[in-house]
């Protein structure tokens, strides 16, 4: 199927929620980073190169460096790479899960998705909102109408795209069926289809090797634990590249470019790694629904307004219906 954009996704850290650190000595990482690099697909072929370059601007610093992998570089080569990055005709997203509220949690609507990696579908999903957005827009500016994007994975152990994949086409449906109540926040399906759907080695796709060093580039921006204390320096220099919302015209990174979760008024870290999300326009975001995590969401209940009339004439406040959740606290 023809395409006109591609996205490029890799992450930093991992998805485990049983136990994770700091509150489990032994945990997993506390951060999940997942990223995308959007391209239009009339420069695929220029990717390769891209990377080529920067392979090679690399190796004069660390000559025995075979394939691009951020977490194995030095912090010279580190600011080297991110900002080559950062002079590339693309976009870049990120959204950074912190996820000490979510030790432990067994999502309850688990069992009615197709998949096993629920909170990578999810955090996928929310990715994936704000880049089929981006290319409708984009595509509509450029060509009238909706183009596809094609969607490039990268392979990790123990995720089944199959599964995510179902997941997705389970997601339409219920979009379709209106059940997701998504005023802001469902995804541009029009720009999606799933023969598009692809996934890879990162060592086998350079343009994963880009969205890695995206991804790893804001992780070690907000670890403190596996990679030592957090530095920011990197995931700043990508700043030219980050996607900014034309939402009202509010022009914002902080919401859509880079989405933190759970909320920045909640997130129970340090000033340290507040320090990255305050750079690109934390407090103030775009698309911030509350609660903004899937621990929040109950299935709405819609109740029939009772009249206002008592027998006796009186006048009664109106009952509200539960406010329907929007799109980042819905699975």
């Amino acid at each position: 199927m023809e395409y006109h954009y591609i996205a490029y996704i890799d992450e930093a850290g991992d998805y485990g929620l049983k136990t994770v650190k700091p509150i489990d000595e032994n945990g997993s990482s506390e951060w999940f980073i997942l990223s995308a690099v959007v391209i239009d697909a009339a420069r695929e072929s220029e990717v390769a190169g891209w990377v080529e370059h920067i392979t090679a601007s690399a190796r004069l610093i660390q000559r025995q460096m075979k394939v691009l992998h951020f977490k194995n570089l030095l912090p010279v080569t580190k600011t080297l790479v991110c900002t080559s990055v950062a002079s590339l005709p693309l976009r870049c997203f990120i959204v950074a899960s912190n996820k000490q509220n979510m030790r432990g949690y067994a999502n309850p609507f688990a069992e009615q998705i197709p998949s096993k990696n629920w909170f990578y579908c999810w955090m996928s999903r929310i990715l994936l909102e704000r880049v089929t957005q981006y290319v409708k827009q984009r595509s509509i500016k450029h060509y009238g109408e909706p183009k596809k994007v094609k969607l490039e994975y990268s392979e990790c152990g123990g995720l089944s795209y199959s599964q995510m994949n179902a997941y997705y086409e389970w997601l339409k449906m219920k979009s379709g069926a209106a059940n997701l109540f998504l005023p802001l926040g469902d995804l541009a399906w029009e720009t999606m289809d799933r023969s598009l759907l692809k996934v890879y080695p990162h060592k086998e796709r350079p343009g994963l090797q880009i969205a890695d060093i995206v991804a790893s580039a804001f992780f070690k921006s907000c670890d403190i634990h596996d990679t030592r204390e957090c530095d920011p320096q990197f995931a700043k220099l990508l700043r030219p590249r980050m996607a900014r919302s034309i939402y009202k015209g509010d022009n914002l990174i902080s919401g859509y470019g880079v989405k933190l979760f759970p909320s920045y008024k909640k997130v129970n870290i340090t000033s340290q790694q507040k320090e990255i999300f305050q750079f690109y326009g934390y407090p103030k975001q775009w698309w911030d629904p509350d609660p903004s995590n899937p621990r929040a969401y109950r299935p709405p209940i819609y109740r029939r307004r009772p009249s206002t009339q008592t027998p006796r004439g009186r006048n009664l406040p109106a009952t509200r219906a539960p406010r329907r959740p929007t799109s980042d606290e819905d699975m």
